[in-house]
């Protein structure tokens, strides 16, 4: 077999592989890349790599195996843009943490989210009490996002204010 088609075979069965493992793992581990996350991707990057090239290591092998994973991508992105049922087989769906607010305890046992962490995504969005949710939802990219308030909506995105001296205070 052509060494180019090799490499072409090779990166598109880890792709296949890299997107069933990631959908496996959960969305609660996209949000937010910690010490272990970063570690782990350097790892399989490496681990993989010569899963794609093989034996060939020259730059055009590289670039082979690169191409490949640009233009599958770029596939995937315009199936799932077009076909509802692979958009659903690719991706995941939200998922309701809080429903005015009533925790799901089922619902964070089994995606393995935390009070610590449902109570640091309240805080980050000004909530203190869980009473005070009206929804908040685990997103399809592993955010918690939350909304506030029984009547009216509130916004809830929390931005740090600087606190600028006047001229007359820097004298």
């Amino acid at each position: 077999m052509n060494q180019y088609v090799d490499i072409i075979i090779r990166s598109l069965s880890v792709y296949a592989f890299m997107l069933i493992a990631i959908r496996l793992t959960g969305k609660k581990e996209l949000s937010q890349l910690n010490t272990t996350d970063v570690v782990l991707i350097l790892l399989i990057s490496n681990a993989v790599q010569n899963a794609m090239v093989g034996s060939n290591t020259s730059l055009l092998g590289g670039l082979v195996a690169a191409a490949v994973l640009f233009a599958l991508n770029y596939l995937l992105k315009k199936l799932m843009f077009r076909s509802e049922k692979f958009r659903a087989l690719l991706s995941q769906q939200p998922e309701i943490l809080i429903h005015k607010g009533n925790l799901d305890f089922a619902k964070l046992a089994l995606l393995g989210i935390t009070n610590e962490e449902l109570q640091e995504a309240m805080r980050e969005h000004g909530i203190e009490k869980y009473k005070d949710v009206k929804l908040a939802m685990l997103e399809v990219d592993g955010n918690i996002s939350i909304i506030s308030g029984s009547e009216q909506l509130k916004q809830t995105h929390y931005k740090r204010k600087r606190q600028h001296k006047t001229l007359g205070e820097l004298n």
